[in-house]
């Protein structure tokens, strides 16, 4: 253990971060999800810790504690943060949320059923493994749609984004249910949860929305933060629906125009809270690249791959997938109607994923679910993406023939203007 010393720390916590930067430039140009890549780093680290024969497993489970309840925070942060309520927006809007939650619920309950006559006694136990496996991650979504047409990656950027705060919502709403005995308890313990979560999110976020701008030291936007991850915390603590509240803040500091109306707008300075958002943006999307970047390369260290020769999982886990892509079909189908692709195949499971099944209690953890299928649908999904995004036809036909007609309507602009200066010549 004499090899990990302070500075020793120091030198592979840089490395990590310096690799995972440039994890990013080969993922666009490969575009070979970044998250794959710091898994198969973490592995490369499991089997490098072997040889030297260093024992990390304790640091390491309460560095995924940690990083798991501030990810989740960032995480969600960062997607409010990106989630602009305009009105012309709200088709595109409307689509990806119901996509989102129907897509969410529909294969969390699909794959409850597969696990509840497979794996567990009962079905309460199977939806709450089923539900992280139906998340969308957009910690992955996000990078690796910036090539797609503007319509489609917003829509992505949309849905992923819904799916992460709605599927966290849904899971810890299970956990909630699973603590009350009869079907009217959960009802009202919920229903009273969020009621209360919703009138206090909304009362904080106008309240630090205001107190940031009175802020005149320069040194306050991980002030807020920890207030952020104290309120959660605390909300946590009292059985609240606590990501309430940070997902609010997100959008009433993202979206103050709209909420800051009336007599309201008094309390708003526009130049300041621009200002104010442009700095979270950056300090939310830095601070979630350092968490999903140690997350994942943890993650990649606790890997067993011993489970994968492992039929039944494997057999399991390709029914979750076959889930997945036949409802996210027909949803597409149904409401999208058309162009489809490359959509149709981006829905890689990650970092929301692992982080609920670290959250799992303690009186649910089942050793009939064999970790491999967490593994298999993590990497079978970002496989599926990669594969999508590179052959992605439709889009290159999309924008000639948009190319087309913009050309065409350039023309018309040109002749009119010159027919107008003839004529008044």
């Amino acid at each position: 253990m004499e090899y990990l010393n302070a500075y020793t720390q120091t030198i592979a916590i840089s490395l990590i971060i310096i690799i995972s930067y440039l994890f990013n430039f080969i993922s666009k140009k490969s575009k070979i999800p970044s998250v794959l890549l710091l898994i198969g780093l973490g592995v490369g680290l499991q089997y490098l810790l072997e040889l030297v024969e260093i024992n990390l497993d304790n640091i390491i489970m309460s560095a995924l504690e940690l990083l798991g309840v501030v990810g989740l925070i960032m995480i969600v942060l960062e997607a409010a943060l990106d989630l602009k309520l305009e009105k012309d927006k709200k088709p595109l809007l409307v689509q990806s949320f119901i996509i989102a939650l129907v897509a969410l619920i529909g294969t969390a309950l699909l794959v409850a059923y597969i696990f509840n006559l497979v794996l567990f006694d009962d079905f309460l136990t199977s939806l709450i493994y089923a539900i992280p496996l139906s998340i969308l991650s957009s910690a992955i979504i996000i990078p690796s749609v910036s090539s797609l047409l503007d319509k489609k990656r917003e829509f992505m950027i949309y849905e992923s984004t819904f799916s992460d705060i709605l599927g966290i919502m849904f899971f810890y709403f299970v956990l909630s249910g699973s603590e009350a005995s009869r079907t009217s308890d959960i009802v009202m313990e919920v229903s009273g949860s969020i009621a209360i979560t919703i009138i206090l999110s909304i009362l904080i976020s106008y309240l630090m929305v205001i107190l940031l701008q009175k802020l005149e030291s320069k040194v306050k936007l991980f002030f807020l933060i920890a207030i952020l991850v104290l309120l959660y915390s605390t909300g946590k603590m009292f059985h609240l629906s606590s990501l309430l509240i940070i997902m609010v803040f997100g959008l009433v500091l993202n979206n103050y125009k709209l909420f800051f109306r009336g007599k309201l707008k008094k309390w708003a300075n526009p130049d300041a809270l621009d200002h104010i958002t442009e700095d979270f943006h950056v300090v939310t999307m830095e601070t979630a690249f350092v968490v999903r970047t140690f997350f994942f390369v943890i993650f990649g260290m606790t890997l067993d791959f011993s489970g994968l020769s492992d039929l039944p999982s494997l057999y399991i886990a390709l029914a979750v997938l076959g889930i997945t892509y036949v409802l996210r079909f027909i949803l597409l189908k149904v409401i999208i109607k058309k162009s489809i692709t490359p959509q149709l195949w981006i829905a890689p499971r990650g970092l929301i994923t692992v982080l609920l099944f670290f959250s799992i209690p303690i009186q649910f953890i089942d050793d009939r679910f064999n970790p491999s299928i967490l593994l298999i649908v993590i990497l079978a999904t970002s496989i599926i993406m990669t594969t999508g995004l590179i052959s992605k036809k439709e889009d290159i036909e999309e924008v000639d023939e948009l190319s087309f007609t913009d050309w065409e309507e350039l023309d018309k602009e040109i002749v009119e203007m010159r027919e107008k200066e003839r004529v008044e010549m």
